[in-house]
């Protein structure tokens, strides 16, 4: 899927804010307890995810966070298909007050090519 400009240019823009992780040190920090949060929709966690990732898609997990997560220091590795949505995912939950929050760079496609 190409993505529009607009997009692209709003996820670079949370991608200052956000600390992106490679997939090994996601494996790493999943093994040392992190959360592993798939954040795609629901008919792409369906087709296939992570061993181990729970899925709170991009549409709710603001509205289901603090509910399955209270504590704002837990530690979270979130994915998506290639990257883009766990950065924008990742912002906006650290505005939320999360302060252990990592995107993992290149997403579920990079994670079943490795």
């Amino acid at each position: 899927m190409k993505h529009s400009e607009e997009f692209l240019a709003l996820a670079e823009a949370a991608r200052a804010k956000v600390h992106e992780i490679s997939i090994e040190q996601a494996e790493e920090r999943v093994k040392q307890g992190a959360v592993f949060v798939d954040v795609r929709e629901d008919s792409e966690w369906q087709a296939g995810h992570a061993k181990g990732a729970i899925h709170l898609a991009r549409g709710i997990i603001e509205r289901d966070i603090i509910q399955a997560f209270p504590k704002k220091n837990t530690e979270f590795v979130l994915y998506c298909g290639g990257g883009y949505r766990s950065i924008l995912t990742a912002e906006s939950i650290q505005k939320m007050g999360y302060t252990n929050v990592h995107s993992m760079v290149g997403g579920w496609k990079s994670w079943v090519d490795a």
